[in-house]
């Protein structure tokens, strides 16, 4: 990682597989249990109706989404792409339905790879071993697994419908699988002051999964968030706290830790607040410059656990 202010996504797969590498995102049409009633209803509190994803479901068959995502990447030069199950929770279905999803892949050469995005609570043996008889026949498979917080009062409080412990278990059944984890964190959930947001970084660096998503907190229409919101009892993160939260983050991980996003990417149809959200670049920028300014990259102030 020498020259570099942290590991990217980018960098890890040209690594690996010699050339850039496309994720390409896919919209199953599932749910979640915390949607369908199994362990509420209305998901998550920032969550629309489109599941964190491109709502491309009620469109597009998944072949469809493939084939219109391969032919738009194509043109730009990548050859090699990583077919990204996103919306919703990916592992939460009739097994011999999200087998036949997953196996899709096989008929494109293109492909190398899956990544499912997923829920601690939506691990089970059974998803692995469909998911361990794919990667045997060479594909890479790593697994999104969405955490946000360790502190399960903030967990109840954005209905999730999962604790930590729900993390830990399904987090030490995939290392003992083999299988990388990409944790999902954010940023300015309610009730969260700098502190606590910096302790679920420590304790990840503790955990040392294979990579993490940054996303900054983000009110869309629609939501029980858009409420809090437009009640007062919610107050988005400011571009320079955001900043500074990401930059002191990846400077407590390990560098080995693969960064797999830094910021989030909100739709502009919809979104209530922060639209600073909406400029990417100027996002990454103010992180490059917290970096570099305090003499900061990945894994500059990382502890290793040496006990």
């Amino acid at each position: 990682m020498a020259g570099q202010l942290y590991n990217s996504l980018n960098q890890f797969l040209r690594n690996l597989f010699g050339e850039k590498v496309k994720k390409i995102p896919l919209d199953a049409g599932l749910t979640c249990p915390n949607r369908d009633g199994s362990k509420g209803y209305g998901g998550c509190i920032y969550c629309d109706s489109r599941g964190s994803g491109t709502g491309l479901a009620k469109s597009l068959s998944i072949r469809e989404q493939i084939e219109f995502f391969l032919k738009k990447f194509q043109v730009k030069g990548y050859k090699k792409f990583i077919a990204y199950f996103q919306s919703y929770t990916n592992t939460y279905g009739n097994l011999h339905y999200l087998k036949s999803l997953y196996e899709t892949i096989f008929d494109y050469r293109e492909i190398v790879g899956l990544a499912i995005g997923t829920r601690p609570d939506c691990i089970s043996e059974e998803v692995l071993k469909v998911l361990e008889n794919i990667r045997e026949k060479g594909y890479y498979i790593w697994i999104e697994l969405g955490l946000q917080s360790i502190r399960n009062e903030t967990l109840r409080k954005i209905n999730r419908g999962h604790t930590f412990e729900d993390f830990l278990s399904a987090f030490e059944l995939l290392q003992k699988k083999g299988f990388p984890v990409c944790v999902h964190v954010i940023f300015g959930l309610p009730g969260e002051d700098e502190e606590m947001m910096l302790e679920t970084i420590k304790t990840l660096s503790k955990l040392k999964p294979q990579g993490i998503k940054f996303h900054a907190l983000y009110i869309l229409e629609n939501t029980a968030l858009a409420e809090l919101y437009r009640r007062g009892d919610l107050k988005p993160l400011e571009l320079d706290t955001y900043c500074a939260l990401v930059g002191k983050s990846l400077s407590i991980l390990p560098p080995n830790v693969v960064i797999h996003r830094l910021t989030s990417d909100p739709p502009k149809e919809g979104l209530l607040a922060p639209t600073w959200l909406l400029d990417k670049n100027k996002v990454l920028k103010g992180i490059e410059t917290f970096l570099r300014s305090h003499g900061l990259h990945q894994g500059s102030n990382f502890m290793p656990d040496n006990s």
